[in-house]
């Protein structure tokens, strides 16, 4: 028997309804910021991710779906949302537009990684990005937007870690001091940090081995190698966050985990998680990965949010999402005449915007009013071959079960006056 990749799943029908909140309030959240949606391919060439992520990023190294397609072109499923994002904006000349050009997508993410809560090999992501500014006021704009997404969406006891890596300027000096300190650690370190010591020296701060963490707790802080720009658009960025009313914790060892990012990196995680494996979103400043793509300098900041995370901390939290309705009517019919009048009845209540189900089969009347009972509907209408002769059609209240025959001609009007008053009673 078939069965989903392992990594992947099914979105079966009774989970829809988180998935529809958290959109919806996604795309609502944007347009209350100025944010404009964009859809960029689910492949990309290959080299457009080793170059704006990392080499030695996990994600470079062990992660990317690449293949070659039959013209020989290596392509790589989506692993990531923002460079895309940045490979449009070079492309097609965003940077003419008034900046910061603001958006926003939705889209499916690809990664090889071991699969567990809230992490699939596919997984869906909402990012935003602020393109063309490097105010750290729009870091505060898109670290707010972030928050009032999970905020709207109920989510309670959540925490903002906050931190400043630095920009190219500052950071060699402050990679040489962490490169040092870990040298005379390495018999201690685990495999993954020894790798990490010569080729994404940054990421030793994130790892989550038990015998690593004391380790990245005693490091060198990042903080103390800022140059006076990084200290003044961190000073600066935490002043708008209190404008805001957003609390921060200052984490030294955030440092998010693809290269293109400088200056503010931030995670939000919920109430009782911590670490990058229980943040819902995160994101940061990434000044350089526009340049790095074939643009002009162009500064940059943003986040994303895995939708998946999100449901899993919803219903974490007992929050209800809100339930697809019962339909109004399911049409019962008997005999071949009656079922074509059943199919023209239902496009017409449909039209006319209420919700019907059409019995459909052969099935006796006993066993579709049945049908109809755990449908849900509220009104059932019965037509078989005497009323089609007769131009009636049965009607039922399912509630109390009392009936009575109407002109066919009149079914649209009478039904759509019953079901609105019984929606506003008197």
């Amino acid at each position: 028997m078939y069965q989903a990749p392992r990594g992947t799943q099914d979105i079966l029908p009774e989970e829809q309804p988180y998935w529809d909140l958290i959109r919806d309030k996604a795309i609502e959240t944007c347009s209350l910021y100025g944010y404009e949606r964009i859809d960029t391919p689910t492949f990309e060439d290959s080299s457009l991710f080793v170059r704006s992520i990392g080499e030695g990023t996990d994600i470079v190294e062990k992660e990317m779906y690449t293949f070659d397609d039959r013209s020989g072109d290596q392509l790589t499923l989506r692993p990531e949302g923002t460079a895309p994002v940045c490979r449009a904006y070079v492309q097609h000349g965003m940077h003419s537009l008034p900046q910061p050009v603001r958006l926003y997508y939705l889209a499916s993410i690809f990664r090889y990684e071991r699969p567990q809560a809230g992490r699939y090999r596919e997984h869906h992501q909402f990012g935003a990005e602020a393109i063309g500014d490097g105010d750290p006021a729009l870091d505060a704009e898109i670290i707010d937007m972030a928050w009032q997404l999970y905020a709207g969406l109920g989510l309670h006891g959540l925490t903002l870690h906050l931190n400043s890596i630095g920009c190219k300027q500052c950071r060699p000096d402050y990679l040489d001091s962490l490169r040092g300190y870990y040298s005379r650690q390495q018999d201690a370190l685990c495999s993954d940090c020894k790798r990490r010591l010569a080729t994404n020296t940054l990421r030793l701060l994130d790892c989550k081995n038990e015998q690593c963490v004391p380790i990245a707790e005693g490091a060198p802080r990042n903080a103390d190698c800022l140059c006076q720009e990084c200290v003044d658009h961190f000073e600066r960025l935490k002043s708008y966050l209190e404008a805001l009313g957003l609390p921060y914790v200052l984490d030294h060892r955030l440092v998010r985990g693809l290269d293109y990012y400088n200056r503010t990196v931030f995670e939000i995680t919920p109430e009782g998680e911590t670490g990058s494996q229980t943040a819902i979103g995160g994101g940061g400043r990434y000044d350089g990965l526009t340049e790095e793509l074939g643009g002009r300098p162009t500064p940059a900041v943003g986040f994303g949010t895995g939708i998946e995370r999100l449901v899993l901390n919803l219903k974490k939290q007992g929050i209800q999402v809100p339930a697809p309705g019962p339909p109004d009517i399911y049409i019962a019919y008997l005999g071949n005449r009656a079922k074509l009048e059943a199919l023209s009845l239902a496009g017409e209540l449909r039209r006319a915007g209420l919700v019907a189900i059409s019995s459909s089969g052969d099935r006796g009347l006993k066993s579709q009013l049945k049908h109809a009972d755990s449908s849900g509907a509220r009104y059932a209408v019965i037509i078989g071959d005497d009323e089609v002769q007769a131009g009636q059609v049965v009607v039922r209240n399912m509630e109390v079960g009392e009936q009575e025959s109407i002109p066919r001609d009149d079914a649209v009007s009478h039904l759509a006056r019953h079901l609105v008053s019984a929606q506003n009673p008197p």
